[in-house]
């Protein structure tokens, strides 16, 4: 049988109750997230219930797109992110498997694709 671990997070942001700097619903560390490297982000909310797994190429980018895009799968559930962590892979193949080990695992709220359960 094959061992997964799930990586700990590189970055860890929150959301902020009453922002006072630019933010994007409420997250004012969007800076913290590397622009360019590769990885795995996982959407979390205030009970620290896991609600998205995703996977980029360049996470910053991506991450941004899910609370401007009209598609994205939490567009309507974007108000209850209250925490986004992020896991650098720089693997295409490794992000893959990360993403739908920990959507299984942690049976992740709003992923559709990739479920093995039900």
């Amino acid at each position: 049988m094959i061992q997964i671990t799930i990586p700990a997070p590189d970055v860890t942001i929150e959301k902020q109750a009453a922002p006072e700097l630019s933010h994007i619903y409420g997250f004012t560390d969007f800076h913290l997230i590397s622009r360019d490297k590769g990885g795995i982000f996982m959407f979390y909310n205030a009970k620290d219930e896991l609600l998205f797994v995703g996977k980029a190429r360049k996470l910053r980018p991506r991450i941004k797109r899910h609370f401007e895009d009209t598609v994205s799968v939490i567009k309507d559930h974007r108000d209850e992110v209250s925490k986004i962590a992020v896991c650098l892979v720089e693997e295409p193949l490794d992000r893959e498997i990360y993403e739908t080990y920990i959507i299984n695992t942690l049976k992740a709220k709003y992923n559709i694709d990739k479920v093995l359960y039900k």
